[in-house]
């Protein structure tokens, strides 16, 4: 163990395209992604106590420091009718009294006609979020982000996976980790009504991956300006070979998310079990998450193996067609996104792509003494730097017409499609 670990210092390092994304400022300075990221991003300190990955990761259950934010809930419906059902949006609002109870903690519906006045002609930056894995807009790790940007006039609101946050489904499906239909349906929706916001997106955990998914699949017409994701597992086949081959990672980290999906399972198992094609009792006799992938995932999608499943919904390749600003940040002893699994290649191949790795943090810890989160520094820095210096309207112009100048790269008799999915949905 290194002295630096010992005292609490991980140091940080950046990979990035050798001719990273040309931006410009207001004040008409020029610069570039991967110095961007490089300037908003402070020394990484954390509690020298959480000297690894481990002890960062399962933090989290034990701090108190809990970020207040207020919520209101609406319920949308899926207009593509192959992934029929509903799913929340919550957004967050300023403090009020009687929260709902049977929602989560500061988390309320809106009432009629409240959600049309939160301010359709404001120009104010938004900010799109997506959770991790059976999470919801309770989490904390988000929080430490949607609190201080809504403190400084922004806006934001997280859109609910199916079937989480205490919402409920309407159809036989939950979210899968290639779940892009409701996040392209909300990005529409907020600019349909919100149409002078610039619209940025988030992503933590298996959020980061759909986050990453959609981005691919929308390329250059991609309604959101910029975005941050946050222990992404990327390659989620060598994440859960990674989490089977050791110890904690199968009996402690797999063990418990899948006891996390097993409860959310049970929450909706009268309408999940009108799929014929689920066998309810082996979802219950599960214990790991590979396993519950196996019994429910891939039977309701179609999919032989959790092993397809996971190659289909990987974000590794999808990174390769986004177009729009994006900062990724990773911490190497993450145990449950494992090291092994991150596309360092990937985002060498990609200007419009920033990673930046430290050499500690866990799986979205990066607690700091006091249990500040380190990693909302540079995600929130890297958002604010978006908004309101870099010209937004020259790095949609300079995305434009790189995309308009590819001579579709992925076509041709010898070329490489990275949003070649594999899962086909239509409806019944």
């Amino acid at each position: 163990m290194d002295f630096w670990r010992l005292i609490g210092f991980a140091k940080t390092t950046f990979y990035s395209h050798e001719e990273s994304l040309p931006l410009n400022t207001k004040a008409s300075r020029a610069t570039n992604l991967l110095d961007l990221c490089k300037l908003i991003t402070p020394p990484c300190w954390l509690n020298p106590f959480l000297l690894n990955g481990h002890l960062q990761t399962c933090w989290t259950a034990l701090t108190r420091q809990n970020p207040l934010v207020y919520y209101k809930r609406t319920l949308l419906t899926a207009e593509d009718p192959a992934v029929e059902g509903t799913f929340t949006v919550d957004f967050v609002v300023p403090p009020y009294e009687d929260a709902d109870p049977a929602l989560p903690p500061r988390t309320t519906y809106f009432t009629q006609g409240n959600l049309e006045s939160l301010g359709k002609d404001d120009d104010k930056p938004m900010l799109v979020t997506l959770h991790g894995l059976s999470g919801g807009s309770h989490e904390v790790y988000l929080r430490h982000v949607l609190e201080p940007l809504f403190r400084d006039g922004w806006e934001a609101c997280v859109i609910n996976a199916r079937g989480c946050a205490q919402s409920k489904i309407t159809s036989d499906m939950l979210f899968n980790a290639r779940a892009t239909w409701d996040i392209r349906q909300v990005v529409k929706w907020l600019r349909e009504i919100f149409p002078r916001r610039p619209l940025f997106g988030i992503g933590f955990s298996l959020g980061g991956n759909i986050l990453v998914n959609y981005l691919g699949e929308e390329g250059g017409q991609c309604l959101l300006e910029a975005a941050v994701v946050c222990s992404n597992p990327w390659n989620l086949d060598v994440g859960s070979i990674g989490l089977q081959n050791s110890w904690l990672g199968l009996h402690l980290y797999s063990r418990a998310m899948g006891a996390n999906l097993k409860n959310l399972f049970e929450l909706h198992v009268k309408q999940i079990s009108k799929n014929p094609r689920i066998n309810v009792d082996k979802v219950r006799s599960i214990r790991y998450l590979h396993e519950f992938d196996r019994e429910l995932q891939c039977s309701t999608w179609g999919y032989p193996t959790e092993g397809a499943y996971y190659r289909d919904a990987s974000s590794c390749d999808a990174l390769l067609a986004v177009r729009i600003p994006v900062f990724a940040i990773h911490a190497e002893d993450d145990p449950v996104a494992v090291k092994e699994a991150i596309p360092y290649q990937e985002i060498q191949q990609n200007p419009f792509a920033v990673l930046c790795t430290t050499r500690l943090g866990g799986h979205l810890g990066w607690f700091e003494s006091g249990a500040r989160r380190w990693f909302a520094k540079p995600a929130i820095q890297f958002l604010r730097e978006m908004a309101f210096t870099v010209d937004l309207a020259g790095c949609r112009h300079e995305r434009h017409t790189r995309t308009s100048q590819e001579e579709k790269p992925f076509s041709g008799d010898r070329a490489f499609d990275p949003m070649r999915r594999r899962l086909r949905t239509q409806a019944p």
